[in-house]
């Protein structure tokens, strides 16, 4: 019997350890019959250590999302490994950070604006930026799913990140709009509390 993701092409970012989300997602989509591309930034040996446990191999493509350069060759870089005349099907955004001094026992009014700048560039307009990266490497009916947290709630720790997840939320919004004229839905997934090597970053969290 075939699995639900049978002859789909998919590209996960955010692999960091294998505790991350993201290689979970990673594991079951390979599971599911998908075949992945897979993104990592600075650690490159170290990720690829990690992604080698995953239960097939899958090329590993160097992606900073503040680094235009790899955002304008990330679709050229991607159909070199799928194949030309081949696309993905589904994206996936498991990417967010926030400098120690916008999270944890650290007071909120204190973070200085260019680690807020860098955590937001980071958690949030990355979506966007990978959204427009992909899109022309993307079939009609495919998806972006980012990952989210309620932040709905001045939750204690979570500071600054907590802004962050606000900002991607409308910026789903807004890539959902332009990438709907294309096919492509997108869509933000709130998981649960996991400890994960982020939610251990987060002091006091």
């Amino acid at each position: 019997m075939a699995g639900l993701l049978e002859g789909k092409r998919i590209l996960v970012t955010g692999i960091i350890t294998d505790s991350s989300i993201a290689f979970h997602i990673a594991k079951v989509a390979q599971e599911a019959g998908a075949e992945l591309v897979l993104t990592g930034f600075d650690r490159m040996k170290l990720i690829q250590r990690i992604i080698d446990r995953l239960p097939s191999p899958a090329p590993l493509l160097e992606l900073d999302v503040q680094n235009t350069e790899h955002l304008d060759s990330l679709a050229g870089r991607i159909t070199e490994v799928i194949g030309e005349g081949n696309k993905l099907d589904g994206v996936v955004h498991s990417i967010g950070f926030m400098p120690q001094t916008g999270m944890g026992i650290n007071p909120f009014f204190d973070a200085p604006y260019e680690d807020v700048a860098k955590g937001i560039h980071i958690s949030a307009y990355s979506y966007a930026s990978l959204a427009k990266a992909t899109l022309p490497v993307l079939n009609s009916g495919g998806s972006i799913v980012g990952m989210d947290f309620d932040p709905t709630r001045a939750m204690p720790a979570y500071n600054w990140m907590t802004v962050a997840k606000s900002a991607l939320e409308s910026v789903n919004r807004f890539v959902a709009r332009e990438a709907g004229p294309h096919g492509v839905r997108s869509n933000l997934v709130a998981a649960g509390p996991i400890r994960t090597l982020a939610m251990s970053a987060i002091v006091g969290g």
